[in-house]
């Protein structure tokens, strides 16, 4: 990989922190990382999914005065609403239903180290209060407990989320945006720092070859400048994955253009918008509106395709060809019909519990939304 790039005026390794990449970007990045750590201070980390904003908070960790303590990461995301407070500040026996012990909470757990918590975002209001407390003073409660308890935390928080956008909507409270932005730290998106693809492929190469034993037999040079140009929608994420699907398919071959391409194509298609990350700057709940219309709008085009193809087949007279040709028309819904947004999501999310008969997990998958969002929006159109 060459000579470690270094923060310049400074004369010092990005690679220790973890960090790796040459573009200006990062090694700015990494900069106010080292002027960051050594504080206690908030630190919001944002950008785009799969752009590496946990390996900055590990970062921020590992030049801390507090890198001997734990570093404790939380996917806000994943944990259903209604346990998300137990989860971050524990709950005592009894305080709820299946409460049989007591247990420490994700704060409690990273006492005198750092908490990462991603996907901030997705806190429920009820517990950004308590999050707020936690920032201001170190103090909480324990769900089913009134007892006071105090905690030496340092808090670093990633989204992928517009949170001034939340805060218009009413969905995240202006004051704890206030105090989780004192610093933020913008990752680009891949295609925005084009030199890092090679250094963090040939990285990951060397991971993965480590890991598994598996041989890397070269990349040719062509096939190195098609990874470069690609769009990268999944960000690092995705580069990596692409590098061990290559690297294990490859079993020491050399790669080369055609190589790359086929995974590519398998990967990550570029014609499907449906697949693109939510773009910074738009809420995370109008991405999944617009994916669900996507989808509901792709079906439509299938039954209109379909439509098409029996009428065409039952063109013509007698066998009763026309009676049924006239029945079709009549029981499909007219082309021209329009509905309004939330009554189109509405009818998706009732189609697809129908067809996988009240399974949301399966539906959820079907729609390309998550649990959580789907539980939402059952409450939210009354279909429970």
């Amino acid at each position: 990989m060459g000579e470690p790039e270094t923060i310049s005026g400074r004369g010092e390794s990005i690679a220790d922190l973890g960090i790796v990449g040459v573009s200006v970007e990062m090694q700015k990045i990494a900069d106010v990382v080292r002027q960051v750590a050594p504080t206690d201070i908030t630190v919001l980390i944002t950008g785009e999914s799969g752009v590496g904003k946990e390996v900055i908070a590990k970062a921020i960790h590992i030049a801390s005065a507090r890198s001997k303590k734990p570093l404790i990461t939380v996917n806000c995301g994943a944990i259903p609403e209604g346990i998300m407070e137990s989860e971050l500040f524990g709950h005592e026996r009894g305080s709820f239903t299946g409460a049989s012990d007591q247990r420490k909470g994700y704060f409690e757990l990273a006492d005198g180290g750092t908490i990462f918590l991603d996907e901030i975002g997705e806190l429920s209001l009820a517990a950004q209060v308590k999050f707020l407390r936690i920032l201001e003073n170190g103090e909480y409660q324990r769900v089913g407990s009134s007892a006071q308890r105090r905690v030496n935390v340092r808090v670093v928080a990633a989204t992928n989320k517009d949170l001034e956008l939340e805060v218009r909507q009413k969905h995240f409270r202006a004051d704890l945006f206030y105090r989780l932005r004192s610093v933020n730290i913008f990752i680009p998106p891949l295609r925005d720092r084009v030199e890092d693809v090679s250094v963090l492929f040939r990285y990951f190469v060397n991971e993965i070859t480590e890991r598994d034993g598996i041989k890397f037999g070269g990349i040719s040079s062509d096939a190195m400048e098609l990874l470069r140009s690609f769009n990268w929608p999944g960000n690092v994420r995705e580069l990596r994955n692409a590098a061990e699907s290559m690297l294990v398919l490859q079993k020491g071959r050399r790669i080369d253009v055609d190589d790359v391409r086929g995974i590519l194509k398998k990967h990550q298609p570029v014609t499907d918008d449906r697949s693109l990350p939510v773009p910074f700057g738009k809420s995370v709940e109008q991405a999944e509106r617009e994916l669900i219309l996507r989808a509901l709008l792709d079906i439509k085009g299938n039954l209109m395709d379909l439509r098409t193809t029996l009428l065409e087949h039952l063109q013509g007279p007698g066998d009763g060809r026309s009676e049924r040709r006239d029945s079709l028309a009549v029981q499909t819904p007219a082309e021209q019909s329009s509905l309004s947004l939330e009554e189109m999501e509405r009818r998706m999310i009732v189609e697809a519990l129908e067809r996988y008969k009240g399974n949301r997990r399966v539906a959820a998958r079907m729609l390309n939304i998550s649990e959580r969002t789907l539980y939402r929006k059952i409450k939210e159109y009354g279909l429970a």
